[in-house]
């Protein structure tokens, strides 16, 4: 039997958390809490967590820093709750690493969905078949994405991403060579679409390229940039 997932939940406001708290162990995950900024640092850093969810206005400090500094560590999944629906915080909460975005007043039932959603994009227990004749697996000379196991490798070195990364690493990857605009790439990897800043793809394709480098340069430069049109993944040629 699969083990329970562990949820920390952050949110100063009491009343939310025991909300939140009440809807997710019914569903069967565990939780933890925090009620600010520094305390739910220190434990999704000290911790391993299946996801998080993080209040974006927390006294000390913000759940943008608290999520920027997790990055830095770890690639635990992020939801992010704001009561500020304004497009520069989605853009700003994207940029930092969130892999969802979820505003107050929310449907408690609808945040359960995303939970499940997230958990099922980031989940490294996926099926898993022997046959590799049926497995979902990309493979190119240096660099490997295995899609049952939710699994990349660059020179046989395993490279922890993000599920945003990660996705966003698969859908280039299934189309090698094609050129995908960034609002292309924000409509069908982040399934949202606003107008106005597209800085979070370039700050991700950054990331992923960064994250690939530690273990194959040449895994991070099939990554390709095409000046004034968007992101695409080039095969070397043999």
């Amino acid at each position: 039997m699969d083990r329970e997932k562990r949820i920390l939940v952050v949110d100063d406001e009491d009343q939310i958390r025991r909300l939140l708290r009440m809807y997710l162990e019914r569903e069967g995950f565990q939780i933890e809490e925090a009620e600010d900024g520094e305390k739910a640092l220190r434990m999704a850093l000290s911790q391993d967590y299946d996801l998080i969810i993080l209040d974006l206005m927390l006294p000390g400090m913000d759940g943008l820093d608290v999520c920027r500094k997790i990055r830095e560590k770890k690639a635990t999944p992020i939801i992010m709750l704001t009561a500020r629906g304004e497009e520069v915080n989605r853009v700003e909460g994207f940029e930092v690493g969130t892999d969802d975005y979820v505003v107050k007043p929310f449907s408690p039932r609808e945040l359960v969905h995303r939970v499940k959603a997230v958990l099922r994009r980031s989940s490294a227990t996926a099926f898993l078949t022997t046959d590799t004749e049926t497995r979902d697996v990309i493979v190119f000379p240096n660099l490997v994405i295995d899609h049952d196991a939710h699994e990349v490798r660059a020179d046989g070195k395993k490279v922890a991403l993000t599920p945003k990364e990660y996705e966003l690493l698969l859908y280039l990857a299934r189309s090698p060579s094609k050129v995908f605009t960034r609002e292309e790439l924000l409509r069908d990897v982040w399934h949202y679409e606003f107008f106005g800043d597209l800085r979070t793809v370039d700050t991700h394709i950054k990331r992923l390229r960064e994250k690939l480098n530690k273990a194959s340069p040449a895994a991070a430069a099939m990554i390709t940039t095409v000046w004034g049109v968007g992101y695409k993944l080039e095969v070397p040629k043999e």
